[in-house]
């Protein structure tokens, strides 16, 4: 068995092996003189289409600081962390409120894992807790006295014309509803999600040290029964973010440049109330994007938290579209909105009109291919080391899903192959949703399927 330290410094090796064979095979480092271009793009192509084709390639430049936020989270800190050491009893451990949001459809799903969640707590020696449901419709949740089913009202509206999971978040911080203390923490999961006694190790460790109110950790969708492997792979991306980005942003700044996710969300309430989710039509269909932002232009400070927990890619192809037309639009409504300062959304904001562009920075790679065009080499060697680090990123998403051990070697080379191979269909996906998060209606909220259907038994890992 393979050391932790001895797995991040293959994982380097790897990173920077890949970066040098793309660079030289892309033109990025130029060998000889066929690296060079010698077309002269404004006699051969005119005026009009040079101008075009170098704004296409300056476009590129949008995802550089994603792309260094990752880099640099990926190699600065080990990226196979060892097994999560508690620094305390988890008898001291402040009260923790593990808080799942529903609109009550799945009702058999929720009760199957806040049973799994609260054996999981249990089994990591945590005592001081509660799972609350907050649910719209009633599921039925057993009664016990570590679970609490909290339905909101229909009638139920909060100030600011809140809507979706955002409304059902601030019912649970109203005085008539909320019984928690304000120095008690919330540890936000979605239907789906299911802790790890990893992951409880690290939220424990995370209240303990009490230095920041609110913490993120890594998600990974790889695991027990994979239902669809085409998204679950393409998901793989998110793993490497998580993992890059997300802790960089986290561990070095203590700020969430490029906002979190909407999962394993953990947060103190007193802050959680301050900040709160009555957000308007504007932090409802993002909610924790836009929580995140306000939270980061009202001095709050972020941590990551050592530890996994475990969810589902979507289903289908289209759950999979629809997510991400969904989070396309309400990062847009949040960078749009007057209530955040510029300051703190102008990383989100770049990050966002390189998602927009897509579609143009897609068709560049054909551009580029058709119509080549002379760059100083420090450009075409950005642009390689961005195209070339974006590709390692699935890579290594699947390594960190993965397990070689349990998989075997023939298994775990063809997801890493099946990884890469899901790339032109997921920039296809993210085009289209794109063109249809742009054009279409902005404030909708779409929730993805969460249970296999009947007659469809799920595929084991």
């Amino acid at each position: 068995m393979l050391s932790s330290t001895t797995k991040h410094l293959l994982h380097c090796t790897l990173l920077l092996s890949m970066l040098l064979i793309f660079e030289l095979f892309s033109g990025g480092i130029k060998v000889n003189e066929n690296s060079f271009v010698a077309v002269d793009p404004w006699a051969e192509y005119g005026t009009v289409a040079t101008v075009i084709l170098y704004l296409l390639r300056l476009l590129t430049f949008l995802t550089l600081p994603q792309v260094l936020f990752n880099f640099f989270g990926l190699t600065l800190y080990n990226a196979f962390p060892e097994k999560v050491v508690l620094k305390g009893s988890p008898l001291l451990a402040p009260f923790i409120c593990i808080r799942v949001v529903t609109r009550g459809d799945y009702a058999e799903l929720v009760q199957s894992n806040v049973l799994r969640n609260m054996n999981t707590c249990l089994d990591t020696g945590l005592e001081n807790f509660l799972i609350e449901v907050v649910t719209d419709k009633p599921i039925g949740l057993p009664k016990h006295r570590r679970t609490r089913e909290i339905v909101v009202p229909r009638e139920y509206q909060t100030a600011s014309g809140a809507m979706f999971k955002a409304r059902a978040l601030q019912y649970c911080l109203e005085d008539r509803v909320n019984v928690l203390n304000s120095n008690d923490w919330v540890v936000h999961l979605d239907e789906e999600t299911l802790l790890t006694e990893n992951s409880v190790r690290g939220i424990i460790n995370f209240v303990l040290d009490g230095k920041h109110p609110f913490g993120q950790g890594l998600i990974t969708y790889a695991n027990e029964n994979v239902v669809n492997w085409l998204t679950t792979l393409a998901d793989s991306f998110r793993v490497a973010d998580d993992m890059g980005k997300l802790r960089l942003q986290f561990k070095l700044f203590h700020k969430p440049f490029f906002s979190w996710k909407g999962s394993y969300v953990v947060t103190q309430l007193h802050a959680e109330r301050t900040v709160s989710f009555d957000n308007g039509i504007d932090g409802s269909v993002a909610e924790d994007c836009f929580f995140a932002m306000r939270a980061f232009a009202e001095g709050y400070t972020f941590d990551f938290i050592e530890g996994e927990m475990y969810e589902k890619s979507p289903f289908t192809l289209v759950d999979f579209l629809q997510q991400r037309k969904r989070w396309l639009q309400g990062i847009l409504l949040v960078v749009r909105s007057p209530l955040i300062p510029l300051r703190n959304k102008l990383l989100l904001g770049i990050s966002l009109c390189s998602w927009i562009t897509m579609p143009l920075s897609t068709s560049n790679m054909v551009f580029a291919a058709l119509y080549p065009i002379p760059c100083p080499n420090l450009i075409d060697f950005v642009c390689g080391f961005i195209a070339g680090f974006n590709i390692y990123m699935y890579v290594f998403g699947v390594i960190k899903s993965f397990s070689l051990y349990r998989s075997g070697v023939v298994k775990f080379l063809a997801c890493v192959v099946g990884a890469l191979c899901t790339i032109p269909i997921n920039v296809v996906i993210e085009n289209v949703a794109v063109i249809w998060g742009l054009i279409g209606k902005k404030n909708k909220f779409y929730v993805v399927q969460k249970v296999v259907a009947a007659g469809r038994p799920p595929v084991t890992v």
